[in-house]
C-alpha cells in the first residue's frame, strides 16, 4: 500500500474553503443570537453570547407590528409579479430579434446592452428620477416596477445561447403554413425558451427582493414600503434597535432563502446548459 503524500496546496484550499464557510455563516448566527434578545439582555450581554431563552419572540411580533411586514410583503409581492412578467416578455423578445435576424444596428444594440452594464447607476439617478417624476409615477409602485422591466445583459446573453440552438428550419417551416413573426415567437420561440426563462424568473425575483435604493429613492410614502425599506423603521441617526433589527433581517432572510434552495437546481441548469450549448 503506497502512502499519500501530504500536499501542502490541498490543505490550502481546504482551509480557504472552511475560512469561506465561516465568513458567509457567521453573520446569520450573530443575527439568531441577538433576535432573540430582550433590549436589556442586547445591552448587558455580547453579540456572541447566547440568549436566555430561545422561545422569546417578542421582537418578532413588535416587527410585525411596527413595520407593517405584512403590507410590505404584499407590496413586494406585486412589484415582482408584475416587473418580472413585463421583464421575461421584453428579454425574450430583443433576445429574439438580435438571435434570429441580421440588421445594421444588431451590433451596436448588443454592444449597448453591454456598455450599460459598466455604467455605475448612482450616475444616471438624476436623469431617471426627471423621467419617473414627469411620467407621475413617483410615490407609486409602478416607479420600482418601471425601472425593474428593462432587460439586462446578462438574461440576454442567456437567452441567446439557448435561441440560437433553436433550429431555424423551425421558423422556415412556420412562416410557410402562414405564421406570423409574432405567432412564432409566441408558439415556437417563447416555450423552448421555458429553462432560460426560469432561471432569468428566480435570478430577477431575487434582485427585485433585496433592492432598496429603488424603493427608498422613488417611494418614501410608509404605504409603499417593501421589505427591504421597512427595516428603516428600526434605526435613526441617533440609534438603532438592534434585537429589532436582527429579528426584522432574520423574517426577510427566510422567504428568499428558502426560494433559493428549492430553485437554486434551475439557476444552475439555465446557466449551465447555456453555457454548454
Amino acid at each position: 500500500m503506497s502512502s499519500r503524500r501530504f500536499q501542502p496546496m490541498a490543505l490550502i484550499k481546504h482551509a480557504c474553503i472552511w475560512v469561506a464557510v465561516f465568513l458567509i455563516f457567521f453573520p446569520p448566527y450573530i443575527l439568531v443570537l441577538n433576535a432573540f434578545k430582550t433590549k436589556e439582555e442586547f445591552t448587558q450581554t455580547s453579540v456572541f453570547q447566547l440568549p436566555k431563552n430561545f422561545f422569546n419572540f417578542d421582537n418578532f411580533m413588535t416587527v410585525l407590528e411596527r413595520a407593517n411586514l405584512d403590507r410590505a410583503y404584499l407590496n413586494t409581492l406585486i412589484i415582482i409579479v408584475v416587473a418580472v412578467i413585463g421583464n421575461v416578455a421584453l428579454g425574450t423578445m430583443v433576445a429574439y430579434i438580435l438571435g434570429r435576424f441580421d440588421f445594421k444596428l444588431k451590433k451596436v444594440i448588443f454592444g449597448a446592452y453591454i456598455a450599460v452594464s459598466f455604467i455605475p447607476m448612482i450616475t444616471t439617478q438624476v436623469a431617471t428620477f426627471t423621467v419617473i417624476n414627469n411620467l407621475h409615477l413617483f410615490n407609486t409602485l409602478f416607479a420600482s416596477i418601471i425601472l425593474h422591466l428593462g432587460t439586462d445583459v446578462l438574461q440576454i446573453f442567456i437567452y441567446l445561447q439557448f435561441i440560437r440552438n433553436i433550429p431555424a428550419e423551425l421558423d422556415e417551416s412556420a412562416m410557410m403554413e402562414g405564421a406570423s413573426l409574432f405567432k412564432i415567437y409566441r408558439t415556437i420561440i417563447f416555450p423552448l425558451l421555458a429553462p432560460a426563462t426560469a432561471t432569468v424568473v428566480i435570478i430577477k425575483t431575487i434582485n427585485i427582493y433585496n433592492d432598496m435604493f429603488i424603493p427608498f429613492l422613488y417611494m418614501p410614502d410608509q404605504k409603499l414600503a417593501v421589505v427591504s425599506t421597512s427595516l428603516m423603521n428600526f434605526s435613526s441617526e441617533r440609534s438603532t434597535e438592534w434585537e429589532l433589527m436582527s429579528a426584522a433581517i432574520l423574517m426577510i432572510m427566510v422567504p428568499i432563502i428558502v426560494l433559493y434552495l428549492f430553485f437554486q437546481k434551475y439557476v444552475f441548469a439555465g446557466i449551465v446548459s447555456g453555457a454548454v450549448k
